[in-house]
């Protein structure tokens, strides 16, 4: 719990760092002071509402037994093996199959899944899969995951304001170059520390994941089928905000080729073998 405390607080540290020199090229002196009481700002308003942000963005419906009684029964049912409180459950309409968890702590936790995964998986390969998001939870790292996608979406509306409005030199005067630097280097500097966070802590949802069900190979399954499938399936809200990306099991995104040397996800073959070597 104290290693995840850590992360985060190095996290904020660095995007509150990132915030401050993209402050300082846009406006100088004041430009950086008014980039750091947006990014403390931010920081306090994503530790208690991204979660609820990214659940709206998705458009995710919270279900209960009654509404979804096979969903709402798996997770449950995984809830108590892990020994953690009963989480929120949403569907997002959705034909990709993925599924992500988000919430600040274990008592504020929500887990989601597409209607794509829902049709796509067995039982037993969606237990797998809502046992690698319990597993976020009970690591206590959907904050970092949930904090990280909500500043790196607020980073990269900063850079475009820099594109619109345009940077300053040493001496205070308006240089489009330096505005242009900042629209294409803040972006990618926030998706390497959300890449740096991110790869490893999915093997670890994915380890985490197959003591709680108890069958490695059901997520190895379930992942070769996800992969597949979300190759060919867009997700709209994923490209329209690829910094929540993330937080989705597999990679939700189409790009590929050099975009793919900064995937936040680490290779599902990859993933797939170390499960395997479980069984």
């Amino acid at each position: 719990m104290l290693g995840n405390w850590l992360k985060t607080g190095i996290l904020m540290a660095a995007i509150m760092a990132l915030f401050g020199a993209l402050g300082g090229l846009l406006g100088g002196g004041q430009g950086m002071l008014l980039a750091l009481l947006l990014g403390g700002a931010m920081n306090l308003f994503s530790y208690w509402f991204s979660d609820q942000m990214v659940l709206k963005m998705y458009q995710a419906q919270e279900v209960d037994a009654a509404s979804s009684p096979y969903l709402y029964r798996i997770v449950s049912d995984l809830a108590g093996r892990a020994g953690l409180p009963m989480p929120r459950v949403y569907i997002i309409d959705e034909a990709q199959p993925n599924a992500f968890a988000t919430g600040r702590n274990p008592e504020h936790a929500a887990v989601a899944a597409t209607t794509g995964i829902l049709q796509l998986l067995s039982a037993r390969e969606l237990r797998g899969v809502m046992a690698h998001e319990l597993a976020h939870v009970q690591h206590r790292d959907i904050l970092i995951s949930t904090i990280s996608a909500t500043m790196a979406g607020a980073i990269s509306a900063l850079a475009n304001f820099a594109m619109i409005f345009g940077g300053r030199d040493s001496e205070g005067r308006h240089n489009p170059v330096t505005a242009i630097l900042v629209a294409i280097l803040a972006p990618l500097a926030a998706s390497l520390i959300q890449m740096a966070i991110s790869r490893g802590r999915e093997f670890e949802a994915d380890r985490g994941g197959a003591g709680i069900s108890g069958e490695p190979g059901a997520l190895a399954d379930a992942l070769a089928k996800m992969d597949a499938y979300a190759r060919g399936i867009p997700m709209v809200t994923a490209e329209a905000h690829p910094e929540t990306a993330q937080m989705m099991i597999v990679n939700p995104l189409s790009a590929g080729g050099i975009a793919g040397l900064f995937s936040t996800h680490p290779a599902t073959e990859e993933r797939i073998a170390r499960l395997r070597a479980m069984i």
